[in-house]
C-alpha cells in the first residue's frame, strides 16, 4: 500500500512488490482526481518507464487499486487497506506532508488502520518513510501515535514498525507531449498523459525492523525483498543527502546560472563535471569519512570514490535525461539549514575542511532563489535568515556558513563575468590565489 502516487511509489514502491510476486493487492491513496479517474478507467494498469545504461524500457504494473483520501467512502477503503496490509510506503513531497488538519490527512489513516489492525490481530507490517529526511520515520511515527489512545500504543508497537529509507533511485515525470513523443515514453495510462520515467537502479537501504511483539518480530518476512536493511541507518541517510542530493543540486543550480536545460549538458560545459567529482569526493567525502569511519566500507576513501563515480554516471546518464528545472525546483527548501547544501557546508566546517565547491554551489541556489544576488551586494544573510530561523542556528555556526556562502557567491560571480571558464581550474586557481 501507498500514499502519494509519484514516480517514487510508482516506479519504485508499487513496481518492487508488483515484481517480487509476494502481494496479492496493490492499493495507492492519491489526492489529485485527475490521476486517481485516469488510474480507474485503466482498470488499475499503468506503466513506467525504466532508463537503463542504454535504453529506455517500459514496463506495465497492475492491476492496482487507488483511493483519494479526500473523499469520505474512499477514506473508509483507505483504513480498511492500512489494516490489512503487510508493507506501507509514503512517497510524498515532504514530512510537511504527513500531518494536516483533513479528515484524510494520512497520519489519521494510518492511526485508524493500524488500531484496526492491533485490535483484530491483523497481519504485521512495516512503514517506509521515503521522504527525504534522515528522521522521517521517527517524524511520521510520533504523528501517527498522537492520533493513537496512550493506552493503545504497546499494542500498535506489536503490530508495526516504521522504517527509514535511503533512496537513491533518481526519477522523474515527463509532461510535455513533444518530448514524450520523440522520447518513444509510454504514457501512465492512456487516459493520464504524464510518464513516469525511473533509473533502473534498486539498491535501496532501510533501517532494521523492531517490533514490540516477539511473534511479529521472528514471524515476520519483507515481501519487498531487494532492500537491504542496516542496524544504524544514519551515515547512509548522511551520504546520500549531503553527497548524492547535494552534489546533484549542486548541478542543477549551476546548469541554472549557465542556462542549460538538462543535467546531461552539463557534461558540455568545462570543467563542471571535474568540479561535481572533486566536490563529491574531497568535501562531501572527506568529510563523512572523518565523521564514519570503520562504520562501513562506504566510508574509506576507494569505497567513497567508488560511491561517487557510480552516482555521476547515473546523474548523467542521458537515457534519463534528468532537467535542471526538476533537480533544483524548491530552492528555499534546499537551502534550509538542515538540507543538503547548507547542510552539506556545515558538515564539511565541522569536520575542519573548506567545502569551497558546496558553498559556490549554494550561493547558485540563492541566485535561483533571487536573480538579482549576482548582480547586487545585498547580504545573503536577508535571504538566508528566514530559511533558518525555524532551526534556531548557532551563532558562530551561522557566521561561518554565511561567510563561506557569501565567498562562493564572489567566486561564482567571477566565474560567470569570466565567461564561464573551466570551473574547476577556475576554482584550483582561486584558492591558489587565496593560499
Amino acid at each position: 500500500m501507498g500514499f502519494g502516487f509519484g514516480a517514487i511509489q510508482a516506479g519504485l514502491f508499487l513496481y518492487e512488490a508488483f515484481r517480487s510476486g509476494n502481494f496479492r493487492r496493490l492499493i495507492v491513496a492519491e489526492v489529485m482526481p485527475n490521476a486517481v479517474q485516469a488510474l480507474r478507467q485503466s482498470a488499475g494498469q499503468y506503466a513506467v518507464n525504466v532508463a537503463y545504461r542504454d535504453r529506455v524500457e517500459p514496463v506495465e504494473i497492475g492491476p492496482t487499486q487507488i483511493a483519494n483520501p479526500k473523499n469520505q467512502p474512499d477514506r473508509k477503503f483507505l483504513v480498511a487497506a492500512v489494516a490489512e496490509a503487510a508493507e506501507i510506503a509514503t512517497a510524498l513531497p515532504s514530512v510537511a506532508f504527513y500531518a494536516s488538519d483533513s479528515p484524510g490527512s494520512i497520519h489519521r489513516i494510518l492511526a485508524e488502520g493500524l488500531r484496526r489492525k492491533a485490535v483484530a490481530g491483523g497481519p504485521p507490517a512495516v512503514v517506509y518513510a521515503a521522504e527525504n529526511h534522515n528522521h522521517a520515520a521517527e517524524i511520521l511515527e510520533a504523528a501517527v501515535l498522537s492520533e493513537i489512545p496512550q493506552s493503545e500504543h504497546d499494542q500498535v508497537h506489536g503490530r508495526v514498525t516504521f522504517l527509514n529509507t535511503v533512496i537513491g533511485k533518481m526519477s522523474g515525470v515527463v509532461t510535455d507531449p513533444s518530448e514524450i513523443r520523440e522520447r518513444h515514453l509510454k504514457t501512465v495510462t492512456p487516459f493520464d498523459g504524464r510518464a513516469f520515467l525511473v533509473e533502473a537502479f534498486n539498491r535501496i537501504l532501510v533501517s532494521r525492523m523492531s517490533f514490540g511483539s516477539a511473534l511479529a518480530k521472528h514471524g515476520f518476512h519483507r515481501g519487498i525483498e531487494v532492500f537491504e536493511e542496516k542496524p544504524d541507518l544514519l551515515p547512509f541517510e548522511e551520504a546520500k543527502l549531503y553527497g548524492h542530493n547535494s552534489t546533484h543540486a549542486v548541478g542543477a543550480y549551476l546548469g541554472a546560472v549557465l542556462g542549460v536545460e538538462r543535467i546531461a549538458d552539463l557534461e558540455k560545459a568545462p570543467g563542471v563535471r571535474t568540479f561535481l567529482e572533486t566536490a563529491f569526493v574531497e568535501e562531501s567525502g572527506a568529510a563523512l569519512i572523518r565523521r564514519h569511519q570503520g562504520k562501513d566500507a562506504l566510508f574509506t576513501p576507494e569505497g567513497y570514490r567508488a560511491y561517487a563515480t557510480d552516482l555521476l554516471w547515473r546523474m548523467f546518464n542521458p537515457y534519463l535525461a534528468d532537467t535542471v528545472e526538476r533537480v533544483g525546483r524548491d530552492p528555499g527548501r534546499k537551502l534550509e539549514w538542515d538540507d543538503r547544501l547548507v547542510g552539506t557546508v556545515r558538515t564539511g566546517l565541522q569536520q575542519g575542511l573548506n567545502p569551497v565547491r558546496y558553498a559556490m554551489g549554494t550561493a547558485a541556489a540563492v541566485t535561483v532563489l533571487d536573480k538579482s544576488v549576482l548582480n547586487s551586494n545585498l547580504p545573503l544573510q536577508e535571504l538566508l535568515d528566514p530559511l533558518w530561523r525555524k532551526a534556531s542556528p548557532n551563532p558562530s555556526e551561522r557566521q561561518a556558513v554565511l561567510q563561506a556562502v557569501e565567498e562562493g557567491r564572489m567566486r561564482l560571480r567571477l566565474w560567470r563575468d569570466g565567461g564561464f571558464p573551466d570551473l574547476e581550474a577556475f576554482t584550483e586557481q582561486s584558492l591558489s590565489i587565496r593560499r
